[in-house]
C-alpha cells in the first residue's frame, strides 16, 4: 500500500511546476516552456512554480483544442499554480539563494 501511495505521490508531482522548475535542469525547464509556445522570456527562479504556470496559462492554443477543453486545462493549472504557491513559499530560502548565484532561468 505504501508503495502505491509513493507512486502516486510520484506521478503527481512530477507535473507540478515547483518541481519542474526547481528539481529539474534549466535547460529541461526551458524546453519545456519553448515546446508549449509560452511568450515567457525567463522565470524567475523566486516563485518559479507559480510563474511557470502562468507561463503555461500564457502559452499558445494548440491546434485542434477548442476552447472548452483548453478553459480546463486553464483550471487544472490554476489548481497546480495553488500548490505550487505552498510548495514554493517552503523552498523560499533556497530559491533566494539560487536567484542570487545562477540568476533567472532564460527561456529565450
Amino acid at each position: 500500500m505504501k508503495c502505491y501511495a509513493v507512486m502516486l505521490m510520484a506521478l503527481v508531482l512530477n507535473g507540478c511546476g515547483t518541481v519542474q522548475t526547481v528539481v529539474s535542469s534549466d535547460k529541461h525547464t526551458a524546453d519545456s516552456l519553448k515546446r508549449e509556445k509560452s511568450y515567457c522570456g525567463a522565470v524567475p527562479r523566486i516563485y518559479s512554480g507559480v510563474t511557470y504556470d502562468f507561463c503555461l496559462m500564457n502559452a499558445e492554443v494548440r491546434e485542434g483544442v477548442d476552447t472548452f477543453q483548453h478553459n480546463n486545462a486553464n483550471f487544472g493549472i490554476l489548481i497546480d499554480a495553488a500548490a505550487s504557491g505552498v510548495l514554493d513559499t517552503l523552498l523560499l530560502p533556497y530559491t533566494v539563494y539560487k536567484q542570487h548565484a545562477d540568476g533567472s532561468i532564460v527561456i529565450n
